[in-house]
């Protein structure tokens, strides 16, 4: 969704601009406006023209020290008065690349057929930031059908050793 990209990106650098002294504080606190606004009953009722910005503000607030509490409340109010709430989640993803630029880190996502222990998730994060060069931010997802193995996107980069990737590679060596 190209368009959205388009429309979160001038927000996103604005954000990251204004909170460069605050930017683990306002990280926090955008992550957790964005899940809240990719929720589609939120989305309905921020449509729903009896809904005043006020009502929307209190259901976003934001808690926190008074500097990033106050350019929270201005940035909400900003995307409220513009009906851009809905592109809140690409914002958060666009100012995660910001600061990932910063930091020289990166997102991963670990796919995994089960449930990953914290020691297990520290061990793999360490092998694999050896492996990039980087820190990573690892957010781990279940998807069942992988039967067993882990799969590992970082970037446009993906490491499968999952064992629906090993049972595929044997059907085409079987077929060949």
């Amino acid at each position: 969704m190209a368009e959205l990209a388009t429309i979160a990106r001038p927000y996103a650098d604005a954000l990251f601009k204004a909170s460069a002294a605050h930017l683990p504080a306002t990280s926090q606190w955008l992550d957790e406006v964005a899940a809240m606004a990719s929720d589609a009953q939120l989305l309905r009722f921020a449509s729903n023209p009896k809904a005043t910005s006020a009502q929307l503000r209190d259901l976003l607030k934001v808690s926190g020290e008074p500097p990033v509490a106050a350019l929270a409340d201005n940035f909400l109010h900003e995307l409220i008065e513009h009906g851009r709430l809905s592109a809140l989640p690409e914002i958060a993803a666009q100012f995660r690349k910001h600061m990932n630029a910063q930091s020289g880190a990166s997102d991963a996502v670990l796919y995994s057929a089960f449930a990953v222990d914290a020691q297990s998730l520290d061990k793999v994060r360490q092998t694999l930031e050896k492996r990039f060069g980087r820190k990573l931010h690892i957010t781990v997802q279940i998807q069942e059908d992988l039967i067993g193995g882990v799969r590992i996107a970082v970037g446009d980069e993906v490491l499968d050793t999952s064992v629906k990737a090993r049972l595929e590679q044997m059907k085409v060596a079987l077929a060949a």
